[in-house]
């Protein structure tokens, strides 16, 4: 990539936030961690208003595709940290598993609240997992990502690209503060598939047990690469059928009726 603005963005944006560096806060009984790759994010999406004219279109476009080899990167660093480990993660590997069952809440609270909010067939594509690059695939293959459920899909990989890291570091802190959980148990749960999200949370696991800071890395990798494998699986055979079962439940109790066919089976008939 040869877009000198967008590398000359990115380099302030990681000198500022290294420069204000990580703070913890005490509210009430929890502790929140703020790590540099939170503000790193608030800072850069403030640089894509029109009128700054700092990051435009372009920069947008090939911030994107650098996203993917970033985060190749990021995954081979953690890979290093997997070996050490091994015998406890080969130990937890039940879990880990296992976790994948509580995949299926997503589609157990989104959907009627989807349907509460007034959305239709776009409740399937975005209620049923937490729609990552596996699951967007998923949905396009199924019904094509210009039907409803791909802009479901869609609508839900964009928030959770934007808010979904802030919200994971948040959440990480708050629940290791709050809630009887081990460290490595928050840090399984913090491997839905997301290399991004599944990063903020370890980061502030890791500031919060730096004793415990390698083997919260080499769990919450373990975590994710196996929620990419299964994961997808899981929502092939039990989220996708159980999204399109609660959906019609849920609609039929609001508006009286039977929903609407998906277009994908319009076409087929």
């Amino acid at each position: 990539m040869y877009n000198i603005k967008l590398h000359a963005i990115i380099l302030a944006l990681i000198i500022v936030a290294e420069l204000i560096g990580a703070h913890t806060f005490k509210i009430g009984v929890g502790t929140i961690v703020l790590l540099p790759m939170l503000y790193a994010l608030m800072i850069g999406i403030l640089t894509t208003p029109k009128f700054l004219n700092l990051s435009g279109k372009k920069e947008m476009h090939d911030a994107s595709a650098l996203l993917g080899i970033t985060l190749m990167l990021l995954m081979a660093r953690y890979g290093t940290l997997v070996g050490p480990t091994l015998p406890k993660i080969i130990a937890a590997s039940p879990a880990l598993i296992l976790q994948e069952f509580g995949n299926l809440g997503t589609v157990l609270i989104g959907v009627p609240v989807a349907v509460l909010l007034g959305l239709k067939r776009e409740t399937i594509g975005a209620a049923h997992s937490i729609a990552r690059e596996p699951n967007v695939a998923l949905i396009g293959e199924r019904f094509g990502l210009d039907s409803s459920e791909g802009r479901g899909v869609m609508g839900v990989y964009i928030a959770g690209t934007v808010f979904g890291t802030i919200f994971f570091g948040l959440m990480a802190s708050i629940a290791s503060s709050t809630l009887p959980f081990h460290p490595y148990a928050l840090a399984m749960a913090a491997g839905v598939g997301s290399a991004s999200m599944m990063t903020a949370a370890v980061g502030s696991l890791s500031a919060m047990y730096p004793d415990m800071a390698n083997q919260i890395a080499a769990f919450g990798a373990a975590s994710n690469m196996l929620s990419g494998l299964d994961g997808l699986y899981m929502s092939i055979w039990m989220g996708l059928p159980m999204t399109e079962w609660l959906y019609k439940k849920c609609y039929r109790m609001r508006y009286g009726t039977a929903p609407e066919a998906s277009e994908a089976g319009k076409e087929e008939k």
